[in-house]
This record gives C-alpha cells, sequence and structure tokens, in this order.
C-alpha cells in the first residue's frame, strides 16, 4: 500500500508541476498551409531548424517559432499537406548524406540522386549547419590552388583554404572559369564541388557532359538546385555542399567548392523570409541576409597539421547588374570573401578574356599564395598593366606620347596577349612562368602582336619537350633559379630565329 501512495503522489507532483505531458509537446497539427509554408500549434518545445515529419509523409524545417505556432518550411512542395493534418518532432536537425562514394554523383539539396545511378551509399548524416572552424584549428593560407589561368594565378592568385569572389554582370565568363578550374584538377588530388543554385537544367546538363569528356567528374560531386526546385532547396544547396566539402577536409583532402552563384541564393532567402512574414530591410532583403553568406564561407578555411591540414577553398560567384560591384549583396560577399575577381564587360566584348579587370580586382592573401617561380616573374606585370590602362587614355585622345610612353603602350599590349587565353585550355604553372618570363625578358616585343601568344606556348611546349630536366625541376621545388632563367633565356634566343623563320 505505502509504495501505491508514493507512486500516486509522485504522479501528482508531475501533474501540479506544469511540465507539459511528452506525448502533447512532440505533436502538433497543421492549421494553415500555403506557399510552401505550414503553421503548425502544439510544437511548444520545437527549435529553431528542427526537422518535422507530417502524417501524409511530407517533412520541414522550422524557421520560425512564434508564441502561438511554429512556421514550417517545406522540404518537398508536391507532397500535399493539408490543414488539421499532424506533425510530429524529430529531436533532430536535418542532415546530408556525406561520403567518398559521392563523388561522381550528382544530388539534390537535401541529398536524393539526380543522375540515375542508384541510391546514393554514403558514411554518415551530417547536419547542414555547423560552426565554423576555430583560430586555433586553422594555419595561415599558404599553398596555391592553381587555376590553370595565367591572368589569375599571375595576378590574383587563389590559395587553399582561401575565399575568392567572383564578380561580374551576365555572360561574362564567371562559370567558364570555375568550369575551367575544376578541369584543370585534374591529377592534382584536389576534390571538387560544384554547387548549381537556380541554373536551368538544360545548363547543368551541358556541364555535366562536359566534365565527363574530360574525366572530370570522377572527382566531381554536383549539388543541383535546379530553377523550378523551392526556394527552401536553392537556400539548402549551398550548406549541403560545404557540408560534404568540409567532410573531406577533415579528412585532411584538399576541396574546392563553387558557389554558382549567390546572387539566386540571396533572392530564395528574401523569398522564404518575406514568406515567413519577417520584417523586410533594404531592397526588401531580410535584416540577416549578411549573416546567411559569412556563415557559409567562414567554414572555408586551410586546417593546420594537428588537425588533419585539408583545406577547403570557396569560389563564389556573384551576378551584377551594369558592372556595379557597390550594390547591396556584391558588397556584402566583398566584405566577407578574401578578395575578389571582377570580370568587366567591355573587356569581354572587346575580344580580351578572360575578362579579369586588373585594377578592381584583388586577393588578399597575394603572394603567399603564389609559387616562388610565378611570384619571381610577375612581379612588375600589375604596375605595367595600370601604365597600359593609363597611358591608353592619353592616346585615344590623339595626344603625342613620348618613346618611352609608347614602348609601356606597346608592352602593355603584349603583356594583354598573354594573359589571353582560350576556353576550356588551361596552363601549368610552369607554362605560365615562361611566359612571364618572354614578357619580363622583352623576347616578345620582336614579335607582331597577334604572334605573341602562340609563339609562347609552342616555347613553353618545346622547353617541356626538349629540357624536361629542367622543367621537371621547376615543377617539384616551385621555383626558379637564376641559372634556369638563363638556360631558358638561351633556349628562347635560338626559338625565335627558327620561329620568325616559319612565320
Amino acid at each position: 500500500m505505502v509504495e501505491k501512495s508514493t507512486d500516486l503522489v509522485s504522479l501528482l507532483e508531475q501533474s501540479l508541476g506544469g511540465k507539459p505531458t511528452e506525448k502533447l509537446d512532440e505533436i502538433g497539427n497543421v492549421i494553415k498551409v500555403g506557399d510552401g509554408i505550414s503553421k503548425v500549434y502544439g510544437l511548444t518545445n520545437a527549435v529553431f531548424g528542427e526537422l518535422i515529419n507530417f502524417e501524409g509523409g511530407n517533412q520541414g524545417i522550422a524557421l520560425d517559432l512564434d508564441e502561438d505556432y511554429v512556421s514550417v518550411v517545406l522540404l518537398n512542395p508536391e507532397l500535399p499537406v493539408a490543414e488539421r493534418e499532424t506533425a510530429t518532432r524529430t529531436g533532430d536537425v536535418f542532415r546530408i548524406p556525406v561520403g567518398d562514394k559521392l563523388l561522381g554523383r550528382i544530388i539534390n539539396a537535401t541529398g536524393k540522386p539526380l543522375d540515375a545511378l542508384g541510391k546514393i551509399e554514403y558514411d554518415e548524416l551530417r547536419p547542414i549547419e555547423n560552426t565554423a572552424p576555430g583560430i586555433m584549428m586553422r594555419t595561415p593560407v599558404h599553398q596555391s590552388l592553381e587555376t590553370g589561368i595565367t591572368a589569375i594565378d599571375g595576378l590574383i592568385p587563389i590559395g587553399k583554404g582561401q575565399r575568392e569572389l567572383l564578380i561580374g554582370n551576365r555572360s561574362t565568363g564567371k562559370t567558364a572559369i570555375a568550369i575551367d578550374t575544376i578541369l584543370h584538377q585534374k591529377g592534382k588530388n584536389v576534390i571538387c564541388i560544384y554547387v548549381s543554385i537556380g541554373q536551368k537544367q538544360s545548363t547543368t546538363a551541358k556541364m555535366v557532359s562536359l566534365l565527363e569528356q574530360h574525366e572530370a567528374l570522377k572527382y566531381t560531386i554536383i549539388v543541383n538546385a535546379t530553377a523550378k526546385d523551392s526556394a527552401i532547396n536553392h537556400y539548402f544547396a549551398p550548406y549541403a555542399g560545404c557540408t560534404i566539402g568540409e567532410y573531406f577536409m577533415n579528412k585532411g583532402k584538399d576541396v574546392l567548392i563553387i558557389y554558382d552563384d549567390l546572387s539566386k541564393h540571396a533572392i530564395a532567402y528574401r523569398e522564404l523570409s518575406l514568406l515567413l512574414r519577417r520584417p523586410p530591410g533594404r531592397e526588401a532583403y531580410p535584416g540577416d541576409i549578411f549573416y546567411i553568406h559569412s556563415r557559409l564561407l567562414e567554414r572555408s578555411a586551410k586546417l593546420s597539421v594537428e588537425h588533419g591540414g585539408g583545406s577547403l577553398t570557396a569560389i563564389p560567384i556573384i551576378q551584377t547588374q551594369g558592372d556595379d560591384i557597390s550594390a547591396y549583396i556584391p558588397t556584402n560577399l566583398i566584405s566577407i570573401t578574401d578578395g575578389q575577381i571582377f570580370l568587366d564587360t567591355n573587356l569581354f566584348n572587346t575580344g580580351i578574356r578572360p575578362a579579369v579587370n586588373v585594377g578592381l580586382s584583388v586577393s588578399r592573401v597575394g603572394g603567399k599564395a603564389q609559387t616562388k617561380a610565378i611570384k619571381k616573374m610577375s612581379g612588375m606585370l600589375k604596375l605595367d598593366l595600370a601604365q597600359y590602362e593609363e597611358l591608353l587614355a592619353f592616346a585615344q585622345f590623339g595626344s603625342e606620347l613620348d618613346k618611352s610612353s609608347q614602348k609601356a603602350l606597346d608592352r602593355g599590349r603584349r603583356a594583354i596577349e598573354i594573359l589571353k587565353q582560350p576556353l576550356r585550355e588551361t596552363y601549368s604553372f610552369v607554362h605560365q612562368a615562361i611566359f612571364l618570363l618572354l614578357l619580363k625578358e622583352n623576347f616578345l616585343d620582336q614579335l607582331n602582336l597577334e604572334d605573341v601568344k602562340p609563339f609562347a606556348v609552342q616555347f613553353a611546349s618545346y622547353v617541356e619537350e626538349t629540357t624536361p630536366d629542367l622543367y621537371n625541376k621547376i615543377l617539384k621545388s616551385l621555383d626558379i633559379t637564376d641559372d634556369q632563367v638563363d638556360e631558358i633565356r638561351k633556349t628562347a634566343t635560338k626559338f625565335i630565329v627558327l620561329f620568325k623563320k616559319e612565320t
């Protein structure tokens, strides 16, 4: 009898304690549905970002916690959710599959396969939101991530663990640079993740076909949120891609992730926020628009040796209108990233491709992310191009220029010719160092302007074939010595005679 009374007392205490019973605070009812948002009453203990299961098979994420109800964004708008339907808490956040088997696969923002190659095999499920590595876990960026594009590697270098913004108007070659960079990573032990946000399915299909042709899909994962997908999928896609990248980074591997593009990501988040009735701010974007991008890009890092030494390099892409880099979202991203590569419409239209505007582009890591060979050869290149731009303005007015100015103008033209690069054609850093050496040592001054690039490419290939020991020494040491420069200079003196005879 005593035991029974004790049980009754404990039950009475629980009921008078005002604590909600376990069953009731785990279950709620849908009171309103519309525009992919479901309002659920009764989930009193739900937390922000929690995964919610619906009776009809749909799932959603709790993104707004009001006093009387929880606003849940539906992950699959095609599955109907009716009013008075039961919704239950999972006690967990939304997770994405990660693992080595994801290489070569195309998935959507929720981790479902899009490539008809069967189920996704994974090692574990990880939450798409994660805390960025702390300062003690990181090491300064010091290794070069080659893009194979001379204008970028020579002037605005990208290092492993860096965040370099790719910014420009529509159709200026932003995605082309990103894809060429992925293709150049072949054989360099770098895993690539391409996050497509709001692109047409045909555009993504062409890119996948291109990667397959160049055997680049083997080391690439594509996270694809197509234009017809819901705003929540557009919003989740970059975080999902970043989580997959972090998995490989924590295993000590080098990862390159491309977000194409974060303009559409910001628009998707604005749409979600307005549907959730959050107060709009500048240009109708919510107040935390800066935070959603900063918490994504801060996860990129170069980890210290004690933490595996892996790296996650981010290249976010932003589309501007009318070359306006002072707009709201572009300025946000410029302040978060470690530099930007600005692609100019005027340069693109005049045939200078890649259309990198050297004056407005910057790398805040700088020479630390360059190989020593390129650093030695590209020392005065930025100054030469700046002088060229300044003198070109005078020359356009028909002003008579002195000999030294004419020489600087001519040198600038040759520098631009060296930096021009055809689509899908990338060069190793040794090739690039040889190109810049030819410019530095004035070999290109002896040639017609249209012969500059063909000569440089042919000469670099000639050095690789005829003196493989020299080429491989530079490749292994990442540096170029004075003796090696003399040897290349002597070879160039002979080769230029042969080249002139042929032309």
